[in-house]
């Protein structure tokens, strides 16, 4: 039974403690370099899919076997964030390289070719504030502060369309496991992009969604489930460490979400009716959670999401969660944990590492199955 996060705190206390579901030391995991995938597959719904029941043995499966695991009725909700160019490389009035990384689309002053953001910087000399970065195409910048931790808030200046401008002239933002670093390749435009991807925003893919294939996608229709979309952008703060010793201290960062009114119909027609509410990666049960009432109804919602869901949070809206693998110490694997619980998860991830599955971003998916 779906129920809103526990106010009786004692009780649940008593459970995690006896666990350790809120030491950080309980989310780490062994997990060799070659499990880390550096490439996509070769086809998005190639990928390896390992199901995780509510009760049983995890399942070895391929992606495309996912259309076994949906019914007519069933609700699959996708993030159609999509990816933009955040990484820069430039040079300042001196010659000395900088690196730019956006943390969140460039806010623009429309008409006036001037926009506002805020970066982490990479340089041997920290320039100096009121000083120049050159990107070239007459895309430059403006140091205007400098803040905690690598960070700086500059002013853009640009001629002509700065989507355009940051396609041409920036890099997409591979995560750090990915060793290529600043050597992205042309196919990285596309791969780390989902197929329904349309709106700018995101640093970070939403990568559950990356195996899925318009081909696939029709066939899942075709059976009678329906799609709805939320847009969360994922911010940087996706890869963050969590550093403290009781998971309950960290503080989650907050991104951009919006719940249209008529995914929010279609997700409380779904549970009304019985069908189950699938949700295709971490940021979309953020933004679908996020979005209930007292009552239990999702209500359209249009600002800035930092909920926080770790073990011992009752899920309201989602039932299923197609997801990849997840860093250790991350909320997104307290989330996971929270869903299906800890001991699962962790048996779950064990098993992919002993036969062999890919890891992170590029790698191979779990479909956790709550409700069968």
């Amino acid at each position: 039974m779906r129920g809103l996060k526990k106010s009786s705190v004692p009780a649940f206390l008593v459970i995690v403690r006896r666990t350790g579901l809120l030491d950080i030391k309980d989310y780490d995991y062994h997990l060799p370099a070659e499990n880390i995938a550096q490439e996509p597959a070769g086809r998005r719904d190639e990928s390896r899919l390992l199901v995780v029941p509510g009760q049983g043995e995890p399942d070895d499966r391929m992606f495309g076997d996912i259309v076994g695991l949906l019914r007519q009725g069933d609700l699959l909700v996708v993030n159609d964030t999509r990816v933009f160019p955040a990484r820069l490389e430039g040079r300042k009035e001196s010659g000395g390289k900088v690196e730019l990384f956006f943390l969140g689309y460039p806010v623009a002053e429309l008409g006036k070719g001037r926009a506002e953001a805020l970066c982490l910087l990479k340089s041997s000399k920290r320039p100096r504030v009121g000083s120049r970065i050159f990107f070239g195409g007459g895309l430059a910048c403006k140091v205007l502060e400098h803040l905690d931790h690598g960070k700086v808030r500059v002013a853009l200046t640009f001629d002509g369309d700065l989507d355009v401008l940051l396609n041409d002239h920036g890099r997409i933002p591979l995560p750090p496991y990915i060793r290529r670093g600043l050597d992205d390749k042309p196919d990285d435009r596309e791969r780390y992009q989902t197929v329904y991807a349309k709106e700018v925003g995101a640093v970070a893919a939403p990568t559950a969604g990356l195996h899925f294939t318009p081909e696939l996608i029709r066939s899942i229709k075709d059976m009678g489930v329906r799609f709805a979309e939320i847009t969360l952008h994922v911010g940087y703060g996706t890869f963050s460490p969590v550093r403290v010793e009781d998971i309950r201290d960290h503080e989650i960062h907050q991104e951009y979400v919006m719940v249209s009114e008529e995914t929010a119909a279609l997700v409380n027609q779904t549970r009304q009716a019985g069908g189950r509410v699938w949700a295709v990666g971490t940021t979309t049960v953020r933004a679908l959670e996020d979005a209930v009432d007292q009552g239990g109804q999702v209500r359209g919602k249009d600002g800035w999401c930092g909920l926080y869901i770790y073990p011992g949070y009752h899920f309201r809206v989602v039932d299923n969660l197609i997801t990849n693998f997840h860093l250790p110490r991350s909320s997104l694997l307290f989330l996971v944990c929270a869903l299906t619980g800890y001991e699962r998860v962790m048996k779950a991830y064990e098993h992919a590492v002993k036969n062999g599955y890919r890891f992170y971003s590029y790698g191979d998916a779990m479909a956790i199955v709550q409700i069968p």
